[in-house]
């Protein structure tokens, strides 16, 4: 029995170990987002502050380990085969929900999924408990730490509205103080700036982060206690001072500040985060040992009440727990992948709109529209245009390629992991990953980085992300009930089940697969586009971003019909199904990337993109309209075979296979000329298209004529072959239109 018990805490170390390595890949990687956004130094550079800062912060993150020992349940109301139920369904649910999510694209906390997690298998066990208590004493309030859990969630919840508040006021603020063009208004005050940077920093680093380590003796902290005042005031006068002298010795603050944040931002994370990963099998483990000491060889009955004691965590396991982070930060490609969510959503100038338009947001924008105009008639015009003056964006500072400049990236850091350090001295668990996010969207409002032409998209990106969180919450919570509830009653069969769907979803997740090299050229081509300020080199770049956009649809335009004439000649329907199952996916795919290159448009020389936006309209409508083909020819086929009615008969299939063959080549030919841009080629196509667009009209009509012979029981397959042929030849119209588009914008 032990040694059953030994080999599930085993299991779950392994989960811990690849939790650390896809929480550095996936939520660690926002902590670099401000420093590289503003380009504040080399990327290997940032690395290593950043690496160092997750092995302090790992190391010193004792105190947080003790809300997966008794933070949600009361340990020894539970017996210790109760409590192994819920912590093996907690890190398989976690591994689950993390490949859910991540196939999705849906955004996700680890924070919140750990504490959901906890909540749903503790609940189901609770209300197990209660059923079965035959004295009617037992209640939640006895079995689950009911206060501590409320103020866990409430601390994970308002620190969306208190990232979001102080984000927005503290830059709002540095703006007044800084402007955009920060250097000419540094004097004096960049010496206090500093100053209350770094004293922040370091109180709740190194203050705050010693509470609860094991390398800090109660004495220590005492002392710490005794002499707190004349610490942070000694702190504040010489930081201050060096701060200034540095300044004057042509040092750039803001870049220190930033570096320094990084380090925090990274130590937050640590620490914060680092009970999501290794928490659960911890606490495992030392229930393991005290059962392995004083069970008695009885599961079922050893309650768990050691729990309760303060976690004593090794330091040896902090100490690997953050070598491991450190390993993956550094070699993870996932991490290496600055270009998240946060930075396109914060950035200062305009780029690709991620998100699309919704209601609420919409809403939103209109509503804060009407209120802003509320309050400026009441605020006197002298004030509203020196503030003007203080925002004006045309002075703004910004390395080549940067999202925004050193200024915001200093409140995006700083205020972030001042806010996820108190927490964590609090002993509650935040999500740094939104924290930090929504920090950066505060900054980015208060900067005035949402004109009326983006605000609409960027909130509705927020409320995305915030609304994945909120279901994060709720799917973790019901999931993990559900795991434990299978757990508890189908004992070491269920649970040896649930282990090795685990190990193949681990496996399956650590398998490379690569994306098309298509998708990744096009990804660096708007990157390079978005970052050069030369219009001749954004020209360049936004040709070939068009040349590989119109390539790739193509090939899907040319992938589609083939499953639709085929599905339909075959009476396949679930080739037809495959074929016409991503049209609207892929027509917004097409909206996307076009909304790419719109903002390229904006990039040219003005006259030059005068004088291409005709033809690069009619090639992005072109895309749709193909699309549109074969979404009127998809329908009518997939119904038609889905009823079972009369098949197409052998001559008209023989027809439709010819048909097809041509349009493919059309197709395909289309596809080279756009690969090797070769403008010679495209008007002998565009002659030949025409050419064969009168013979479809031909063979329409002679289509039609067979209707006016046929009976009733041919008529319904042969108006859908009908439907084909005029949707065929609709499709090569607008194949011939995007092929004259592609040429007149290209050349």
């Amino acid at each position: 029995m032990e040694t059953i018990y030994l080999g599930i805490v085993f299991f779950l170390f392994i989960l811990a170990i690849f939790d650390l390595v896809v929480g550095v890949s996936n939520d660690a990687v926002n902590f670099l987002n401000s420093a590289i956004g503003a380009k504040v130094a080399r990327f290997r550079t940032i690395l290593v502050v950043a690496a160092v800062g997750i092995l302090v912060g790992a190391v010193f993150s004792n105190g947080m380990m003790d809300i997966a020992r008794h933070g949600i349940f009361q340990p020894q109301m539970f017996t210790f085969n109760d409590l192994m139920c819920i912590f093996l369904a907690v890190m398989v649910t976690d591994v689950v929900l993390l490949d859910v999510f991540n196939s999705l694209g849906m955004p996700t906390s680890t924070t919140v999924s750990m504490v959901f997690e906890l909540l749903g298998g503790t609940f189901v066990l609770a209300l197990l408990k209660i059923a079965s208590d035959e004295t009617g004493t037992l209640g939640f309030a006895e079995l689950m730490n009911t206060e501590k859990a409320l103020s866990v969630i409430l601390g994970i919840f308002l620190s969306v509205a208190v990232a979001l508040v102080v984000g927005t006021v503290v830059q709002w603020t540095a703006r007044l103080i800084f402007t955009f063009n920060y250097r000419r208004n540094l004097s004096y005050t960049i010496g206090v700036f500093g100053g209350v940077a770094t004293t922040s920093i370091l109180y709740f680093s190194l203050v705050k982060g010693l509470k609860g380590s094991t390398l800090v003796t109660p004495e220590m902290m005492g002392w710490v206690d005794a002499h707190l005042g004349v610490l942070i005031g000694g702190c504040f006068v010489v930081s201050t001072v060096l701060m200034q002298v540095l300044h004057w010795m042509r040092v750039n603050i803001f870049k220190i500040v930033v570096l320094m944040g990084t380090f925090a931002l990274a130590m937050a994370f640590a620490g914060n985060d680092l009970v999501n990963f290794i928490g659960v099998p911890l606490a495992a483990f030392s229930s393991y040992q005290d059962y392995a000491a004083n069970g008695a060889g009885n599961p079922d009955t050893f309650l768990m009440g050691s729990l309760n004691e303060p976690a004593s965590t090794p330091f040896v396991f902090l100490l690997a727990a953050g070598i491991v982070m450190v390993i993956a930060l550094a070699t993870s490609k996932k991490a290496h992948n600055v270009i998240k969510t946060s930075v396109d959503l914060s950035r200062q100038d305009e780029g690709e709109e991620m998100f699309g338009s919704s209601r609420a947001a919409r809403s939103i924008v209109r509503g804060a529209t009407t209120f802003g105009e509320y309050i400026s008639s009441y605020i006197p015009k002298g004030i509203q245009s020196w503030i003007d003056t203080r925002f004006n964006k045309q002075d703004v500072i910004l390395a080549p390629g940067a999202a925004f400049d050193l200024v915001r990236a200093s409140v995006n850091l700083v205020v972030a992991g001042l806010l996820i350090i108190m927490g964590t001295s609090l002993k509650l668990p935040l999500s740094t990953t939104y924290v930090t996010f929504i920090v950066a969207m505060g900054s980015s409002l208060a900067d005035r980085a949402w004109t009326r032409e983006s605000a609409v998209f960027r909130i509705t990106g927020v409320l995305n992300v915030v609304g994945g969180w909120f279901m994060t919450a709720a799917v973790a919570f019901l999931s993990c009930a559900i795991v434990a509830l299978s757990m508890y009653f189908g004992g070491f069969v269920v649970e040896f089940l649930f282990i090795v769907v685990a190990i193949y979803i681990l496996v399956k997740n650590n398998i490379g697969v690569g994306k098309k090299d298509e998708m990744v050229t096009r990804d660096v081509v708007f990157q390079r586009m978005m970052a050069t300020k030369d219009p001749a080199e954004s020209w360049g770049y936004l040709k070939k971003h068009v040349a590989i956009t119109q390539k790739e649809v193509l090939d899907y335009i040319g992938t589609t019909y083939a499953g639709i004439v085929d599905g339909f000649a075959d009476e396949n329907l679930r080739q037809l199904r495959k074929a016409t199952r991503g049209l609207d996916a892929q027509r917004q795919a097409i909206k996307k990337l076009k909304q790419r290159e719109i903002v390229g448009m904006r990039r040219i020389d003005k006259k030059l993109s005068l004088e291409k936006n005709t033809w690069f309209h009619l090639g992005a409508n072109s895309d749709e309209q193909m699309i549109y083909c074969l979404k009127r020819m998809g329908e009518p086929c997939r119904e038609h075979v889905d009823n079972n009615f009369n098949p197409l008969p052998d001559d008209r299939t023989q027809e439709l296979m010819q048909l097809k063959e041509h349009i493919l080549d059309f197709i395909a030919r289309a596809g080279r000329i756009m690969d090797e841009r070769n403008f010679d080629a495209v008007e002998p196509l565009l002659s030949e298209t025409e050419t064969y667009k009168d013979s479809l009209s031909v063979l329409r009509k002679q289509q039609f004529d067979r209707l006016q012979a046929e009976d009733n029981q041919a008529l319904k397959v042969s108006l859908v072959y009908l439907n084909v042929l005029q949707e065929s030849q609709e499709l090569l119209s607008c194949l011939r239109h995007d092929i004259r588009a592609f040429k007149k914008f290209q050349a």
